[in-house]
């Protein structure tokens, strides 16, 4: 596993859908994932620190995991099926791991509430991940995923790529300085 952290979330002009972009904290390799428009403002409303009146569904579900006694050790997003990302939320409960099948949107919700450690697992960066130049701030040619992706999923990941070269990848970099 791999942590990442939030970098930014995006709205694509294609198709006015949200993207959270996560960066791999010891290098400069991104994950962009879809989100929906509530999930992002959950997302962005936390990370924000705004404050609001009554409590948003990932904060319920915070306050029923501390009631119960339970924690949460980490998030993990596992893995890229079929266009689809999914995640898991590794809990402890009654002094036991206990893994839960979770929306990475939901888990990272979730995760900024609680402060907990975000995942990547290695083979879902092989298959998305966007590794940038360092010089001109655009997309590595090449990636590792042609090498480890069939046909069909490199079919699938089309939009992701579609959507990376419609950015202007030259502020990620100035958000790590």
């Amino acid at each position: 596993m791999i942590e990442m952290t939030i970098d930014s979330i995006r709205v694509s002009l294609m198709n006015y859908q949200r993207v959270v972009i996560l960066r791999e904290k010891t290098s400069n390799r991104y994950l962009p994932i879809w989100i929906g428009p509530a999930e992002a403002d959950a997302i962005a409303v936390k990370l924000q620190n705004v404050e609001l009146t009554r409590p948003l569904t990932h904060d319920l579900l915070q306050s029923v995991i501390d009631t119960l006694g339970a924690s949460l050790n980490f998030i993990v997003i596992n893995e890229l099926q079929n266009d689809t990302f999914h995640a898991r939320l590794s809990l402890n409960a009654n002094n036991a791991d206990v893994e839960v099948d979770s929306r990475p949107s939901d888990a990272l919700a979730l995760a900024v509430r609680t402060g907990a450690p975000i995942y990547a697992e290695e083979s879902v960066l092989d298959k998305a991940g966007i590794t940038l130049e360092e010089e001109i701030g655009k997309p590595a040619s090449g990636g590792k995923a042609e090498g480890k992706v069939d046909e069909q999923e490199l079919k699938g990941l089309s939009a992701y790529k579609d959507f990376i070269n419609t950015l202007d990848l030259k502020d990620f970099k100035k958000r790590q300085s």
